[in-house]
């Protein structure tokens, strides 16, 4: 088990990235959450087996139908940040 906090820069907000993210999430078998930032970035804490973190960060570079991304920056995160089940907010 694994954590990766990303953060995804582009036409992220106002296009139902959060909840298309949480959907990916737990269809993998990812805890954590997502949410927006300030600066129009959108922050994904994930945690959960390598293959299903991979999976979520090439989902995340795509993204649902009408986000743009620009760039996805990955950094490792500790498991117990992820808490229980995956929260958008």
């Amino acid at each position: 088990m694994s954590a990766a906090r990303y953060y995804v820069s582009g036409k992220v907000q106002g296009v139902w990235f959060r909840a298309s993210t949480r959907e990916q999430a737990l269809a993998l078998g990812l805890r954590g959450y997502a949410r927006n930032l300030a600066d129009g970035r959108v922050e994904v804490l994930a945690a959960g087996a390598d293959d299903a973190l991979t999976q979520l960060q090439a989902w995340l570079q795509r993204g649902p139908t009408h986000a743009r991304v620009d760039r996805v920056l990955r950094e490792d995160a500790g498991e117990h940040e992820a808490g229980d089940g995956f929260v958008c907010s």
